[in-house]
């Protein structure tokens, strides 16, 4: 069974990959289980700035899933490069995801230019989705020409694959996707998480600090497979299907919608072997229908 995939022109041993968030830089999961099994990981949302995040509480449980208004904590992108990822060269040796997020076009731009240099870095996941941060990181994802105008400014500074993250939170994905695809973009992956809330019934207060946050989890996989089936009949470049997966069979299904790649994020959380057991499984699945190669896979 041959579980390759090729992402931008990088190729992969197999399409699955941790999403941002979730796997923290890597070496922390790399003291349960060999890390290098991955395709690659998506590390910890960068900003140019440090960034302590939100007010805790930061996380409600949901019925098949959660909310999470972590906030980008991060400790800015000059430690991430100093500190990061020579610690992360150390268990990881293949090209990383750097997942990059800002409050003005001018720091991602800023951000993106300093992660160019590393060659640690494979490709740059451009998050304009994020839901629970204020001023910033989901108003660039919502409109077009916001998406189009921060994709066209960071391809000018950097010469890696760029990957913009789009938000569900939408009426039209297609249209920014597209927009994306006309600015440059060199692939796009979605879905971020769905805007949720929860209510403390006996406070009479909102659960999360940050009263609303990215619902994330099994809950919102058919929405994520809907959004990837419709952005893969629209563009040209890659898609990397995300959202609610958490098993081999997820990852083929997110590739008949027309998914190159498929990342796993909420499942790390409940579970940290899982994106080994879902690599583990896929040529399990694979040979049940009867797929020699993924690469082979066509959209449905």
């Amino acid at each position: 069974m041959n579980t390759k995939v090729n992402l931008c022109g990088i190729e992969l041993d197999n399409p699955v990959i941790p999403a941002s968030g979730t796997f923290g830089f890597g070496y922390e999961f790399a003291e349960i289980y060999d890390i290098n099994v991955l395709g690659t990981f998506s590390f910890k949302g960068t900003t140019l700035q440090p960034r302590f995040g939100n007010p805790t509480p930061r996380i409600a449980e949901c019925t098949a899933g959660m909310i999470n208004a972590v906030g980008l904590q991060n400790p800015g992108v000059e430690k991430v490069i100093g500190e990061e990822l020579p610690k992360l060269k150390k268990c990881f040796h293949k090209p990383v995801m750097a997942n990059v997020s800002g409050f003005s076009v001018e720091e991602y731009v800023e951000t993106c230019r300093l992660l160019d240099k590393e060659e640690q870095v494979g490709w740059l996941e451009v998050n304009v989705s994020c839901p629970n941060v204020h001023g910033g990181g989901m108003s660039f994802g919502t409109n077009p020409q916001a998406a189009a105008e921060v994709t066209a400014a960071v391809k000018k500074v950097t010469k890696k694959p760029v990957i913009i993250k789009l938000s569900p939170n939408v009426t039209d994905i297609v249209s920014i996707a597209k927009a994306c695809e006309d600015a440059g973009a060199d692939g796009i992956s979605l879905i971020n998480t769905l805007l949720g809330m929860r209510i403390d019934l006996k406070r009479r207060k909102p659960v999360i600090a940050n009263t609303m946050g990215g619902f994330s989890g099994p809950a919102i996989f058919p929405v994520a497979v809907r959004m990837v089936y419709q952005v893969s009949g629209a563009v040209k470049i890659p898609v990397i299907g995300m959202g609610g997966v958490q098993s081999a069979k997820d990852v083929i299904e997110m590739m008949m919608a027309g998914a190159t790649a498929v990342q796993v994020g909420a499942a790390n959380l409940v579970n940290p072997m899982a994106c080994k057991d879902i690599i583990e499984n896929l040529p399990l699945e694979m040979e049940k229908l009867g797929i020699e190669s993924l690469s082979e896979i066509q959209r449905v």
